[in-house]
């Protein structure tokens, strides 16, 4: 949940500083800098603390859903749709790696804490997205000699070194090659980019975000075609954040802000090549 989506939450719910304050436990100074626009870049943990609390609040709502449960769980019944349950005699939630790479050689799919969650095809901006990433990083690190290895989906990694999680981020970067095995990559990547797209996006802002922060991911970003947006988490300086839009130049934290990426030559490809509304169409086609 970016800012500005909190921000209109706020005005639905008609809480005021102090009772948001009260609730997510975040120091009322840090919720008036927050929303009133003076501090654009707060902690990773207040984010999460303040995600929480509104997503709690929707547990007054008319019908009794807890939306906190259903942003955690909505995936194991929506974008997997239950079809596995059963499958190998096993439930959602048991699954492992062996069951993964059981799977169809043709069927793209990520192993989340024992759950397999499909993976749709991405659209034509989300692929552009990719490749200019991509490129402008593989540019960088071979014109700098460097041993950083550069990867993009589907690549699998086995991010919590155990056998219950397996995902395959869009773009990644992973800066010791002893973690890059035949067959994935072992363990943490140093940076990791996900395109969000309608049908992860979920998934991607509130299940993977949080396993990459805790797995030791150094760098994350979340490029949001959607709003144009891009949240960049710094997780080893004090879970740092950086807002920014598809017209901006974000610098690339683990190389120490040598590579800049220039996302105004991206957008303005993409508005060329399929109209200036391409992130809202991509969205309204799948009801986001």
């Amino acid at each position: 949940m970016t800012i500005d989506e909190m921000i209109r939450r706020k005005q639905e719910l008609g809480y005021s500083y102090e009772k948001i304050s009260e609730l997510s436990g975040v120091p009322l100074g840090t919720v008036q800098k927050i929303f009133s626009g003076q501090t654009r870049s707060p902690r990773y943990a207040t984010l999460q603390a303040l995600e929480k609390m509104f997503l709690e609040a929707g547990s007054a709502n008319a019908d009794g859903r807890n939306f906190l449960k259903e942003s955690s769980f909505i995936y194991k019944a929506g974008a997997s749709r239950d079809k596995y349950d059963g499958w190998r005699g096993k439930k959602q939630g048991d699954f492992t790696l062996e069951d993964y790479y059981a799977l169809p050689d043709d069927q793209r799919a990520e192993l989340i804490d024992g759950v397999i969650y499909d993976m749709t095809a991405p659209a034509t901006a989300h692929q552009q997205i990719l490749l200019y990433l991509g490129s402008r990083i593989r540019e960088h690190i071979f014109s700098h000699k460097g041993r950083c290895v550069i990867s993009i989906a589907p690549t699998d990694v086995r991010l919590d070194m155990d056998d219950r999680t397996i995902l395959q981020p869009d773009v990644l970067v992973v800066c010791r090659r002893d973690q890059v095995i035949a067959r994935r990559i072992e363990g943490a990547p140093d940076l990791v980019i996900e395109i969000l797209s309608p049908s992860t996006r979920k998934k991607d802002l509130h299940i993977k975000a949080g396993k990459y922060a805790r797995a030791g991911v150094r760098e994350l970003w979340l490029v949001d075609p959607r709003d144009r947006r891009v949240i960049v988490y710094g997780f080893e300086d004090g879970d740092s954040i950086g807002l920014f839009t598809m017209r901006d130049q974000v610098p690339v934290g683990i190389f120490g802000g040598e590579l800049v990426i220039d996302f105004r030559e991206i957008n303005d490809y993409l508005d060329d090549l399929l109209g200036e509304d391409w992130g809202r169409e991509e969205a309204e086609k799948s009801g986001q």
